[in-house]
């Protein structure tokens, strides 16, 4: 079987399959879900023009209508991808629970 070279971002992986965008471990409580749902031609290259951001819940317990924490629309990949690793790091940050005193 041959190796597979995840792109990583600080720390995290980020992985794109056609238009999605998923950034961050599936083990953990939330990810970075992307989703480009415009673009523009820019000579040879495709340029995203409105991108839709969702933290979601990797909880496979819960159902698709709660899986979505946070969502907003942006119009270029950097300002999706911006707020998108700001909120997940919050996200995460805020479900790590503080150790119970005896």
């Amino acid at each position: 079987m041959a190796d597979v070279n995840t792109l990583m971002y600080k720390g995290k992986p980020l992985v794109r399959q056609g238009r999605f965008l998923f950034y961050g471990y599936p083990d953990d409580k939330y990810i970075l879900f992307m989703n480009i749902l415009e673009t523009k031609k820019d000579g040879d290259l495709e340029i995203a023009t409105r991108v839709l951001v969702q933290i979601q819940d990797t909880d496979e317990n819960v159902s698709f209508a709660q899986k979505v924490v946070k969502q907003c629309e942006k119009k270029s990949f950097f300002d999706a991808f911006e707020i998108g690793t700001i909120w997940l790091e919050r996200e995460l940050k805020n479900s790590v629970k503080a150790p119970q005193k005896a």
